[in-house]
């Protein structure tokens, strides 16, 4: 079942590159007591999730920042070297949002927002959605339909529920 609006995100371990390599990310240590914006995307450096769907986070940054919130993380079903890559690229990481790699794809079946794209060769990945958490609570989300828009989970969307 997925996780809804007023649900408490599960324990989960990230991951991301650190100054020493590979490191793991509690993310209910990274969530307490802060209000943090979570978007999630199929793939690093397929066509929607490059050009808009990262992009619009970049554009709202400012914007969330002046809303209280503490910090943006994206997360993907992608290793760690692949999200430290794509943050480079993409320009995310200069921007100061936070690239989490859900390699195993454990955080995102666990909140029941996996999917098979078996023709265009993508298993285990996740759904484009957007989410506001508050101490751990989800206190707003946007999940797309179709995995190739992006407008319910684009920046600008969740900030206006912000």
């Amino acid at each position: 079942m997925a996780i809804s609006e007023g649900d408490r995100l599960p324990e989960a371990t990230l991951t991301m590159i650190g100054d020493n390599g590979p490191a793991t990310v509690p993310l209910a240590e990274r969530l307490k007591g802060r209000k943090v914006a979570i978007f999630a995307v199929p793939g690093a450096f397929t066509p929607t999730c490059h050009s808009a769907h990262v992009p619009s986070f970049i554009r709202t940054k400012d914007g969330f920042t002046a809303k209280g919130v503490d910090e943006i993380i994206c997360i993907s079903v992608n290793d760690p070297f692949v999200m430290k890559v794509w943050g480079e690229a993409t320009g995310a990481t200069a921007a100061g949002i936070v690239m989490l790699a859900d390699a195993d794809s454990g955080f995102t079946r666990a909140i029941g927002m996996d999917f098979d794209a078996a023709p265009v060769g993508l298993f285990a990945r996740s759904k484009r959605y957007a989410m506001l958490v508050d101490d751990g609570t989800v206190t707003a989300l946007n999940v797309e339909q179709a995995p190739g828009t992006c407008e319910l989970s684009g920046g600008e969307a969740l900030l206006d529920r912000a």
